[in-house]
């Protein structure tokens, strides 16, 4: 097991959780909320420190809530608004 800290954009917060594999940037992890129930989160920064009890590098991730389908611009670009849908119907 790996001992991950992980922090959280979404709720501004970090904990320290076991991992069996260090999940990659862009990979999605399942993380219990406040509420106790279940939702995704991207990976969106990893990166690895040294420890101070040794020659140990330890690694930390970055993660935010995955944004709805309907919001798929939101990781990328923060300021992404949705446009609505235009009617191709042929009609100009």
């Amino acid at each position: 097991m790996i001992e991950i800290e992980v922090q959280n954009e979404t709720h501004q917060s970090q904990v320290q959780l076991k991992f069996l594999v260090v999940p990659r940037i862009g990979e999605g992890i399942r993380l219990q909320e406040p509420d106790g129930s279940w939702a995704s989160y991207d990976v969106l920064d990893l990166w690895y420190q040294r420890a101070q009890y040794g020659d140990v590098w330890v690694p930390y991730i970055h993660v935010r809530m995955t944004p709805p389908s309907e919001d798929f611009g939101a990781v990328l670009r923060p300021d992404f608004t949705q446009r609505p849908a235009v009617d191709a119907g042929g009609d100009y």
